[in-house]
């Protein structure tokens, strides 16, 4: 066919141009198309509490609302920060649909993953060839599940443009008019990445011990130098500001993780290892890990951050799986490099190229067949909608959200429904209000109650009924594609049917029904 001739033609002779729009149309399809959430952080820390702080809502950890005592709750405020700044501004220009303002936050985010895979492609031709930065890009580019994650409000993958950025600069430096201002700009930017995501001191410290190891004493230090400033400006004064002390947040965040270290997912040492075999898709993922460990002398700025990085998570007792995505584009830049370098050597593989090629077809069949639903998927789609839905319904102060089958039921993310009712979270260790926007409320001051799941649904009805005898049955909001495989493949994955009803002694049905 004419067109593969054609791109095997413009990847043959400009590979960058082939890998930058590849990674233009899997951002754009999975900003257009990737609604929701991916997990609580990604909304109820960034989102919820941007748009909060816009409203003037007063919830846990957010600060200049009087009104009651408030502490620091352990996140950094500068990538919430910056929402906040946006929805302002979305404010000046009259542009409230909560749906509309995330389609341009995901494009947005789409951009800075863009600019990420760009740099992943000219950080790996510097340091090997055209031929390897056009794998590292199209991998970076195309990975199955790397555009939908890319969208999303997660501090792991939005440090990706910053971290690389920082390494890209301090390659350069040398070659630069100012090659000073260059190593302490690129600490600077560097310490940026801190600010999003504070695990990330152990990547910056991992860039400085590289030059202290080939005795560049000056860059060291003016590297050192810029990530301090950035970050005491960022997480110093800002929290000086608003706390009273500096460095409130990351305080807090250390103690915090101290305490809860057991509380969350744990596991072997090697978990993330594992995690990372089979995320990238093997075989091709083993060879990616062989190369990058392969690299280790010859390519240290890129090896030891990362590696430093992977050590402290995989000895940190709490293992959630997108921790460790902070230093996925250098397992791919160094796995790249590292694997290409070997099979020229490798008699083996000189022997079988035939195998080898056969594990490129498996591995981009696999990543192609996975690659259009996830980044497709609109995930927690139905708590989204239940509370979009709930737009239409003026002046609503309590709502109850109902899950009797578990020992917590899953908060929902009142920033689409344009308003702070206060949700009562009813489940089997009794009913808790978790914001903190509102004075205690009753179960039967709800106007409208939300039934997770419809395992045993009707008893719980029934028993709801009791307490609010006007119940009466509003809509039902399914889960998306993706969320019900999850469920299904794993009820810890809690993405349910949400059953809406409607409490007609406080809420008459809307005029225009």
């Amino acid at each position: 066919m004419q067109i593969v001739k054609d791109i095997q033609k413009a990847w043959n002779e400009k590979p960058l141009l082939v890998v930058m729009i590849a990674a233009v149309f899997t951002r754009l399809l999975a900003a257009i198309f990737s609604r929701g959430f991916g997990m609580h952080d990604d909304h109820f820390l960034v989102i919820e509490a941007a748009q909060s702080w816009v409203d003037g809502v007063i919830v846990p950890g957010h600060p200049w609302l009087p009104g009651q005592e408030i502490i620091p709750d352990g996140h950094s405020l500068f990538y919430m920060g910056l929402h906040f700044l946006l929805f302002k501004f979305f404010n000046l220009l009259h542009f409230t649909d909560p749906v509309a303002k995330m389609f341009v936050v995901r494009l947005l985010h789409a951009g800075a993953s863009v600019y990420a895979v760009w740099l992943t492609y000219k950080i790996t031709e510097r340091l090997s060839s055209k031929r390897d930065a056009a794998l590292a890009g199209i991998l970076m580019a195309a990975f199955w599940f790397l555009p939908m994650l890319s969208v999303r409000n997660l501090v792991e993958t939005f440090c990706f443009p910053f971290t690389l950025a920082g390494i890209w600069i301090l390659m350069k430096a040398g070659n630069s008019k100012w090659p000073l201002l260059s190593f302490f700009l690129a600490g600077f930017v560097l310490g940026l990445s801190i600010s999003i995501r504070f695990q990330l001191i152990v990547f910056v410290g991992g860039v400085g011990l590289v030059l202290l190891i080939q005795r560049k004493w000056i860059p060291a230090i003016l590297m050192g130098s810029g990530a301090i400033l950035s970050v005491v400006l960022l997480q110093g004064l800002i929290d000086y500001y608003i706390w009273g002390h500096p460095f409130a947040e990351f305080i807090e965040y250390v103690q915090y993780n101290i305490k809860a270290a057991n509380d969350y997912i744990s596991g072997p040492w090697y978990n993330y290892m594992l995690l990372l075999a089979g995320l990238l898709i093997p075989p091709i993922s083993l060879m990616l890990l062989f190369g990058f460990f392969r690299i280790w002398k010859k390519q240290l700025l890129i090896f030891l951050p990362a590696f430093l990085f992977l050590v402290f998570h995989s000895f940190f007792p709490n293992k959630q799986e997108r921790f460790i995505l902070p230093i996925l584009p250098y397992v791919v830049i160094g796995g790249v490099i590292g694997w290409n370098s070997f099979i020229v050597v490798s008699k083996y593989w000189y022997k079988h190229r035939r195998l080898l090629a056969n594990g490129w077809i498996f591995f981009w069949v696999v990543n192609f067949v996975l690659l259009i639903p996830v980044s497709t998927a609109y995930s927690k789609r139905s708590r989204v909608e239940a509370m979009s839905y709930l737009e239409k319904y003026k002046n609503i102060k309590v709502i109850v959200v109902e899950d009797m089958n578990r020992n917590s039921a899953q908060m929902v993310p009142r920033y689409y429904s344009r308003q702070w009712m206060q949700p009562l979270y009813k489940s089997k260790l009794g009913v808790k209000q978790y914001a903190a926007d509102s004075l205690p409320s009753r179960v039967q001051d709800a106007s409208f109650v939300l039934f997770y799941s419809d395992e045993n649904l009707q008893p719980r009805i029934d028993s709801m009924k009791k307490e609010i005898p006007a119940l009466v049955f509003e809509k039902t909001f399914e889960p998306g594609f993706i969320d019900d495989i999850m469920h299904k493949l794993n009820p810890v994955n809690r993405n349910e049917t949400i059953y809406m009803y409607r409490n007609e002694k406080i809420m008459p049905k809307h005029p225009a029904q």
